[in-house]
């Protein structure tokens, strides 16, 4: 980041940033009032992190790794020094977990720490950082209200490689969506609806919501949702899924062999939309290359568009959102429905998630990567020809291998596909 310093009404762009300005004046022994540097906290340096631990005549003290300076700059501080409570903390949960991962428990009263330990410790606490930054750059790139949290208190691995994060599709080469022409002149689309009006209705379709934003059709009926062409505002009652995410998730190493998952750090309620299955859409023959690839991997991130034919495929392999490390269940939280909005191509709806039950905060969202459907009224007969000819509902992950699956619910198939 650039900070500019202004000094008699000039502003001067500055390539280092403010904490680097800053220990830079502790170095010199320059106090900059400016810069926060006061007498009082001159010669305080930050803690980036703490490497390792010893008892000098019943005095503990930590070896020291500053925010700023290389690992050849670490200093052995006594705990008298330290201000930095949570880190403190931190490494002591580290350091207890480090022993129960070698030894299957905790030691107490250790006077050092040996080599295999303090390696662990120090892995640990750089992970940390890496998923920290990480999470900043996931936070400055999301569009939604809701937040993003990262955590791995499973094993040292870091952020996932080769992943960008995008808030919308990410159209591949030689497919072009076809914006919407025409948009509702509702004042209020709710009330509306019922008389047949609004974005639904004119293409004889059921209103998707009440009053709450809560989806209120069966799967596999389509959503058609208020565009750019309508006449309603940003809060209509119609624009659900366009408002992206609202509530804070958290992306976390699952423990049990399922690599990453995503857990919901706020109560959710029963048919509320949670988020958007997101990636590059392409075409369904790419799709078999590139599956090629991804089956040597054991990856399933290819998603059928299959609405009315099977033409094209969202890959999230590389490109993604959230929804990217959304695991497979059998008896799932979420469930997936196709939506339109500015792009009425049936061949390329948008595809979202809504709870299938109430979920509680702290709770892993899932849905099935293989999921089955009731057949739909009449009101969708074209749909009904498309669920009889796929087994599935339209819009499913695409089946290739078959994955052993580790979901754990009771009614577990125990294979994916």
């Amino acid at each position: 980041p650039h900070d500019n310093l202004r000094m008699r009404g000039c502003a001067v762009c500055c390539k280092s940033s403010w904490s680097q300005l800053q220990d830079l004046c502790r170095l010199e022994r320059v106090r900059c009032p400016s810069l926060g540097i006061t007498r009082r906290n001159l010669s305080h340096f930050e803690v980036e992190f703490l490497c390792d631990y010893k008892r000098v005549r019943e005095e503990e003290f930590y070896l020291v790794k500053w925010r700023g300076y290389p690992e050849s700059e670490n200093t052995w501080e006594p705990r008298k020094n330290l201000r930095c409570v949570g880190l403190l903390k931190q490494f002591h949960k580290d350091l207890e977990q480090a022993w129960i991962r070698r030894d299957g428990k905790p030691k107490k009263n250790a006077r050092w720490l040996d080599q295999g330990v303090a390696n662990y410790v120090v892995q640990k606490a750089k992970q940390r950082r890496a998923l920290w930054r990480w999470e900043r750059q996931l936070n400055a790139k999301r569009n939604h209200k809701g937040r993003i949290m990262v955590e791995n208190e499973v094993d040292l691995d870091g952020p996932p490689r080769d992943f960008v994060y995008i808030n919308e599709y990410k159209v591949g080469e030689g497919i072009s969506l076809t914006q919407v022409a025409v948009g509702c002149e509702c004042r209020d689309c709710l009330a509306e609806a019922a008389g047949g009006c609004c974005c639904p209705g004119a293409s004889r379709h059921k209103f998707a919501y009440n009053e709450l934003g809560q989806v209120r059709i069966r799967a596999g009926l389509p959503i058609y949702e208020c565009n750019a062409r309508c006449r309603c505002g940003a809060e209509c009652s119609n624009r659900v899924v366009q408002r992206g995410i609202r509530y804070d998730l958290c992306i976390f190493r699952t423990a049990n062999g399922r690599g990453w998952g995503v857990r919901t750090l706020e109560k959710i309620r029963k048919n509320s939309f949670v988020m958007e299955y997101v990636g590059e859409i392409i075409t369904s023959e790419e799709a078999e290359r590139r599956g090629q690839i991804y089956d040597r991997q054991g990856a399933t991130y290819l998603f059928d568009l299959d609405y009315v034919e099977d033409v094209y495929t969202v890959d999230a392999a590389y490109y993604g959102n959230i929804s990217h490390f959304v695991n497979h269940s059998c008896d799932p939280n979420l469930q997936v429905y196709n939506v339109f909005i500015d792009n009425l191509d049936e061949r390329l709806p948008r595809i979202a998630l809504f709870a299938t039950r109430h979920i509680r905060a702290g709770e892993e969202l899932t849905f099935d990567y293989n999921m089955q459907v009731d057949p739909v009224d009449a009101e969708s007969t074209r749909m009904d020809s498309n669920l009889g000819r796929a087994g599935g509902l339209a819009g499913s992950p695409k089946k290739r291998v078959r994955i052993e699956c580790k979901c754990g619910a009771e009614s577990c198939r125990k294979y994916l596909f």
